[in-house]
């Protein structure tokens, strides 16, 4: 269900199909309205936001009562806007006046149940809380969202990425498996699979107190370096990890087919772009690169 499906307008010929027979598969509210009405052009993109956000718990008919007042007449409106909502083929409840947002969600929420938090809002504070290291948290979030949109590929990415940061790699890969095929490409599934890959790399590399001793003991030794970046890097020590790779690239720009920058960008992509450490990470490369 689109959009454009949940808001129309009705006539008094065509009131029956849109309103009566259509609330027996939902709720229908009717916003009675007229051009000349200054609250009604207030009250109709705020009434359309809410609707639109239930998500298809509930459908808006306008009808024009300039055009059309005998349905307005019957039901004794007597002045607008006036919003009654019909389930089932009777009107059960309604409102006059231009409400604020807050008013209208919850006259929705009285006929439909709980809405459900902003979608936009919830996947931010997810990745907030994957800011902080709330592995949970945040795939409780990210969950919530998917509930609602579950193809939604910021909420398959961050759930992902919460898994990871939980040491859940075998969930990761899962979730990765069920991005479509069109969203493959979007920043948060791109930044997930680079983030996987990474601690998968990571796991591989065992204690990370011995790739010390042997950067120690020969820093010379660009592999070791490269494998330390990697286990720093896995457990969320980025500035570090940067400086490492770093430190490869002034003694060797080129080395092992220029691994290090590359190395770095992956870096970027798995901790996205405004990120903190991507910000210090780029404003050490340029400085390396350029200098």
């Amino acid at each position: 269900m689109t959009a454009t499906d949940l808001v129309k307008d009705t006539t008094t010929a065509t009131f029956r199909q849109d309103v009566l027979a259509e609330s027996m598969n939902q709720p229908v509210l009717v916003d009675f309205w007229a051009p000349w009405c200054g609250p009604c052009k207030q009250l109709g993109p705020i009434i359309e936001k809410a609707v639109k956000a239930a998500k298809g718990k509930v459908k808006l008919v306008k009808m024009n009562i300039d055009t059309d007042p005998q349905v307005a007449g019957q039901l004794g409106v007597q002045s607008i806007p006036a919003v009654f909502a019909f389930d089932r083929g009777q009107p059960i409840d309604g409102f006059v006046g231009n409400l604020p947002e807050s008013q209208i969600k919850g006259f929705i929420e009285r006929l439909v149940g709980p809405l459900g938090a902003d979608t936009t809002a919830l996947i931010a504070e997810a990745n907030q809380l994957l800011d902080t290291g709330d592995a949970a948290g945040a795939a409780e979030r990210f969950a919530m969202v998917l509930a609602e949109e579950s193809e939604n590929p910021d909420a398959l990415g961050g759930l992902a990425r919460a898994q990871i940061l939980a040491g859940n790699l075998e969930q990761a890969r899962g979730i990765l498996q069920t991005v479509p095929a069109d969203k493959a490409g979007h920043p948060a599934i791109a930044g997930a699979r680079a983030a996987l890959e990474l601690a998968e790399q990571a796991e591989e590399l065992g204690d990370i107190s011995g790739l010390m001793r042997e950067v120690e003991a020969n820093p010379a030794n660009h592999q070791a370096r490269f494998d330390l970046a990697l286990a720093l890097n896995a457990r969320n020590k980025r500035e570090d990890a940067v400086d490492a790779l770093i430190a490869i690239l002034r003694k060797d720009r080129t080395w092992n087919e220029e691994a290090a920058r590359k190395q770095l960008v992956q870096f970027f992509e798995a901790w996205g772009l405004m990120d903190e450490a991507t910000l210090y990470g780029r404003r050490q490369l340029s400085a390396t690169l350029f200098s």
